[in-house]
């Protein structure tokens, strides 16, 4: 688009040269007759110009500037496990420190802790209006 733009251009300020010095403006009789060649290179002259600085308007535009070849990175190196990778002991299992539900301490810990406990089904009314299954520990 760059090329096309400035071959425009130059094609314009050629034309408007050219136009300019062929035909003469008259602006009545005939004592401006003797000038009208003065006139026509002032406006080639200011043709020329314009070109010009069009030209260097062009000109001064950013190119583009392909960047340097950077190869790909090498991948991450791999280094296998040393030893045995399987896993032979097992943590143990969590102890459950949570009541048996039914017993004494249950229906203890439960009448303490919710105000609604019913000991007959073992459950609790809840903030939202259902009834829970007191759960200990």
């Amino acid at each position: 688009m760059n090329r096309f733009a400035r071959y425009a251009l130059l094609s314009i300020a050629v034309t408007t040269t050219a136009i300019s010095a062929a035909s003469p403006a008259f602006a009545g009789g005939g004592y401006r007759h003797h000038r009208h060649n003065d006139d026509a290179a002032v406006l080639g002259l200011f043709g020329l110009a314009a070109g010009v600085v069009a030209g260097a308007a062009i000109a001064s535009q950013p190119r583009y500037v392909e960047p340097d070849y950077l190869p790909p990175a090498p991948p991450p190196a791999y280094y296998p496990p040393r030893g045995n990778v399987y896993v032979t002991q097992y943590p143990p299992a969590p102890v459950s420190y949570a009541i048996e539900p039914w017993t004494p301490e249950w229906y203890d810990y439960c009448s303490a802790r919710y105000r609604s406990f019913s000991p007959d089904d073992g459950t609790y009314i809840g903030y939202d209006g259902r009834a829970h299954f007191c759960v200990a520990g």
